[in-house]
């Protein structure tokens, strides 16, 4: 499925900019939020470009605490997939004595 949210997300010579009520809602705050969040370090943003068969893709990962959201977005910034999700965490293992 295609999402066309033209001037969205915009690609610019190796840069990205996305508008912030595009993940806003995805990661539990409101638009106005999402730039603070990014410098306090508490929203971390990832952008991978695409090789080989996904040449032309680039994969957007956004993760605020148990928040992620991915978007797949061609080389005009057209949302090809979108997913949403929580990420549980990991209980670490408590050591037996030995």
């Amino acid at each position: 499925m295609v999402e066309n949210v033209m001037g969205m997300v915009r690609l610019d010579d190796g840069a990205v900019g996305i508008e912030a009520s595009l993940i806003a809602a995805d990661l539990g705050l409101d638009p106005s939020q999402v730039l603070e969040s990014m410098r306090a370090g508490q929203l971390i943003a990832r952008c991978e470009r695409g090789v080989a068969e996904d040449a032309g893709r680039y994969r957007l990962t956004f993760r605020r605490g148990s928040h992620r959201l991915r978007l797949i977005v061609d080389e005009q910034g057209r949302i090809l997939e979108r997913l949403s999700s929580r990420v549980r965490r990991r209980r670490l293992a408590a050591k037996r004595p030995e």
